[in-house]
């Protein structure tokens, strides 16, 4: 008798400890799940969502029989109204899924990957410099930028100095506004950010600089610009400007920025860096 009540006790225990692994497993697949729609149109799908599900319960709950009909239909066919619009952001989860990087939390891979923009984006920003050849280049990190993406050309290209110069030569449809890249990725170009409103900025500084100022305020992006007055190479963020980099201090500040692996900021591989340079 005794040696049955043990062995229930051991597959009550046993039960309740796979029901706990199935809810962490579950609480951590939603978590990945949202880090993935951060900064997309997807958060607004899912805030659209929750107020369909909570105007259908509550009219069932005070029996609006039509309205509750009109959420019953919405309910029914929405799934294939969100597969049709939010296509692109499935299929980068999906990708991110086949590449094993929906759950992982970065790699050696991602290190070199980061790296090899890192020196693309040098390159094509000493390229235009020498040229005097006017870019404004922001790099999308916690914060997202699906707004600012919209208002451009959607390219979804691979980073490359080729290509970031090919865009800002001038007379060209793109060369006039910005370019933002994402997951080592050009998102769009042609982007309108917003100005600064700072009235302490110097009079010299024209809108390229101003914009890149602007959305580091309400941003964490990282935001370059070269001077088609001048060719000097600026770096923003936090609303801080840091001009006139040569190559060397550009290559610090981005790899401070974009490859800080400090232990306590672990959140993202595009996080703050925490340290200032003058």
């Amino acid at each position: 008798m005794f040696e049955n009540i043990t062995l229930l006790e051991d597959i009550t225990i046993l039960r309740l400890f796979i029901v706990v692994i199935d809810i962490l497993l579950v609480a951590y697949v939603i978590y990945k799940l949202i880090l993935v729609i951060r900064g997309t149109r997807a958060v607004q799908l899912v805030k659209g969502i929750t107020v369909i599900l909570g105007v259908w319960y509550l009219s069932r709950l005070f029996g609006l029989i039509t309205l509750e009909w009109v959420m019953q239909q919405a309910v029914i066919y929405g799934p294939l109204a969100i597969i049709i619009i939010f296509q692109p952001e499935l299929r980068r989860a999906l990708e991110q899924l086949g590449r094993g990087r929906l759950f992982s939390k970065g790699s050696i891979a991602e290190e070199e990957d980061l790296k090899a923009s890192i020196e693309h984006i040098i390159k094509s920003a000493n390229y235009m410099g020498k040229r005097r050849i006017g870019a404004l280049i922001s790099l999308e990190r916690e914060t997202g930028m699906t707004d600012y993406i919209e208002t451009g050309i959607s390219m979804n290209a691979k980073l490359t100095s080729e290509l970031l110069i090919n865009v800002f030569i001038p007379n060209t449809p793109l060369h006039d506004g910005a370019v933002i890249i994402k997951n080592n990725e050009i998102m769009a170009a042609g982007c309108y950010l917003p100005l600064s409103e700072n009235p302490f900025i110097s009079k010299e500084l024209g809108t390229r600089h101003r914009a890149a100022l602007g959305v580091s305020e309400v941003t964490d992006s990282i935001t370059l610009v070269v001077s088609e007055e001048t060719g000097g190479i600026s770096l923003t963020k936090n609303g801080e400007i840091h001009r006139n980099l040569e190559e060397d201090a550009l290559r610090k500040l981005l790899e401070d920025e974009l490859l800080n692996n400090d232990p306590v900021n672990t959140t993202s591989r595009w996080q703050w860096g925490g340290k200032k340079n003058g």
